[in-house]
């Protein structure tokens, strides 16, 4: 990969439905596919990885959710999440084409502590992460930080914007969230095609810039 390609041109206004998307761009891939990536979408409960993936999936996505009980009530910490009634119990998957032959595979992964388990499992083969963060919740977001560094993947963090979300300086949010300097840190809506296209390809860039790190002549 040689540079962040940026030829998606999202649909206007909220976007086609599932139904449009499949017959749009078919289950299949592409014929200019030459470079398949895994990503992971990563992040706490209820921070939207779901709605991330479905705002840009071009097949229809993939969700394993299930209704929140009252058993979940002790577990799953609704802070600033009321209104939520679902959580994803395994993945959410989707897919996505770029320019220059890039196509990744989202794998939206749980942010609960109880299925870690599955983290190596679905971590397996992917070359990077988005970690998306709640600037209302940012203590939430340690545990599936330190999962991602603990693989080794790279990874670029968004911050998703809710109607109250509280406003932080870029470099105060570094520190709290102890971040490198040349991790990509990004502001997005999970809900707009456009802002979450831009995220993913900021988790892109930073996997090319390493790359071409490591691979220039010492």
């Amino acid at each position: 990969m040689a540079s962040a390609p940026s030829s998606f041109s999202p649909p206007a206004g909220s976007g086609p439905s599932s139904r449009e998307r499949d017959s749009e761009a078919g289950l299949h891939l592409p014929e200019t596919a030459r470079e398949l990536v895994k990503i992971l979408v990563a992040g706490p409960f209820g921070v939207g990885k779901t709605t991330l993936i479905d705002s840009v999936s071009e097949i229809r996505p993939l969700h394993t959710e299930e209704h929140l009980t009252q058993a979940s009530v002790a577990v799953d910490d609704l802070a600033g999440v009321r209104d939520k009634t679902t959580t994803t119990v395994a993945i959410d998957f989707g897919r996505i084409s770029l320019g220059g032959g890039i196509v990744l595979y989202l794998f939206g992964t749980p942010g609960q502590e109880r299925f870690r388990s599955l983290w190596d499992d679905i971590a397996y083969g992917a070359l990077g992460a988005l970690v998306l963060v709640d600037t209302r919740r940012i203590d939430d977001s340690f545990d599936v930080l330190g999962m991602v560094e603990e693989s080794g993947l790279p990874y670029a963090v968004a911050l998703n914007t809710f109607p109250d979300s509280k406003n932080y300086g870029e470099e105060q949010l570094r520190r709290a969230l102890d971040l490198e300097h040349d991790t990509p840190l990004v502001m997005c809506d999970a809900r707009d095609t456009n802002s979450s296209v831009d995220a993913l390809l900021a988790l892109v860039q930073h996997l090319i810039d390493r790359n071409s790190r490591r691979t220039e002549p010492r």
